[in-house]
């Protein structure tokens, strides 16, 4: 199974697949300092909230050991700290993360990276438990022996410590036999789907094609497909859920279909502090990955852009929520009580 990141002990560096060359290069980057981290965050080279929740308890060993190596004051070190924990705002898990373990650092550097350890070996199992429940709820739900699923962005181990929530799911139906077709949307602008999530479903070999994000729409009233799996970088305390742009698309297009929507993700991702989806904070990225491909400019010179990262499907469009503590239908049952015994 790939791994987005690593710890390396020999060298105490971080090590990054850079999903920004992919599919074309499979190469890695050494991080060694708070700047090469933050800009591997801001770049997308790791990106998915529970891949993010572990970058940011590993941040904090980066932190402590480049300041231990120029002789960082206390506050120095904090702020770097926080740079890391602020360096995406709308993923809830990198600044989980980062709080995971930095309490720990007067205890020092061991204690720091064996959290930030733990935080990986509990995600991955965290995603195998959510990947059974949610199949199992599929199946029952749809009373298919084979399902045709739409998703959205990448959600595999590419954005995962390891195995992968909604694409766990998926892969799970596919050890079952239980996949008949994936369409993987290309989720531009900057086409996680068509890169990363096509390239694990063809490591995986997961039967799969890709759409454009505007067939998605027409792919399920045409009812050629038979449930929608997306991840989530935020889940508020009501249930309405943070995704990568395009998402509510989906949720709207399921409910016109009938087809249910599932949201997967880790305990950690519900974020009770947060009231409802208007108090999340959606982050907006550089105009340049709207107005140009590749380096290369597709829109007229003077032309702007609006490139939100994000966008929030309310609770009500969501037929499930599944972590690996189980499972709440917030369509029906709105009850934030029930999504507080799944949270985190």
């Amino acid at each position: 199974m790939v791994r987005a990141l690593e710890w390396i002990d020999d060298r105490g560096t971080l090590r990054l697949i850079d999903q920004t060359r992919l599919p074309a290069t499979e190469c890695y980057l050494d991080i060694d300092t708070v700047d090469a981290l933050v800009k591997a965050i801001k770049d997308l080279a790791v990106r998915g909230a529970p891949a993010l929740g572990a970058v940011g308890a590993l941040g904090v060993v980066v932190a402590m050991r480049q300041g231990e190596a120029e002789g960082w004051s206390p506050e120095r070190l904090a702020a770097e700290v926080a740079r890391v924990r602020d360096a995406r705002p709308t993923a809830v898990n990198l600044a989980w993360g980062v709080d995971q373990a930095w309490p720990l650092a007067g205890s020092g550097l061991a204690a720091v990276l064996g959290r930030a350890k733990q935080i990986i070996a509990e995600d991955e199992a965290a995603n195998r438990a959510l990947s059974r429940l949610g199949a199992d709820w599929i199946l029952a739900r749809t009373g298919r022996d084979k399902v045709r699923v739409v998703t959205h962005c990448n959600t595999g181990a590419l954005a995962t410590t390891g195995w992968g929530t909604a694409y766990g799911i998926i892969h799970e139906l596919h050890d079952r036999g239980a996949i008949e077709l994936v369409y993987a949307d290309e989720t531009r602008p900057l086409l996680q789907g068509a890169r990363l999530t096509s390239w694990e479903l063809t490591h995986d070999g997961i039967p799969h094609v890709v759409q454009a994000d505007g067939a998605a729409s027409s792919t399920l009233l045409r009812h050629r497909a038979d449930v929608a799996i997306i991840g989530a970088d935020r889940i508020a305390a009501n249930g309405d859920s943070a995704n990568k742009v395009g998402s509510v698309a989906l949720a709207l297009a399921c409910r016109r279909a009938g087809v249910p929507f599932v949201v997967a993700a880790p305990s950690t991702t519900v974020d009770l502090g947060t009231a409802c989806g208007d108090d999340i904070e959606i982050e907006e990225r550089d105009a340049g990955e709207v107005l140009a491909f590749a380096g290369v400019r597709t829109t007229p010179e003077g032309a702007k852009a609006f490139n939100p990262a994000f966008d929030v499907t309310p609770h009500d469009l969501i037929s499930a929520i599944v972590t690996e503590h189980g499972i709440v239908e917030p369509d029906t049952n709105p009850d934030p009580r029930l999504l507080a015994r799944i949270a985190g």
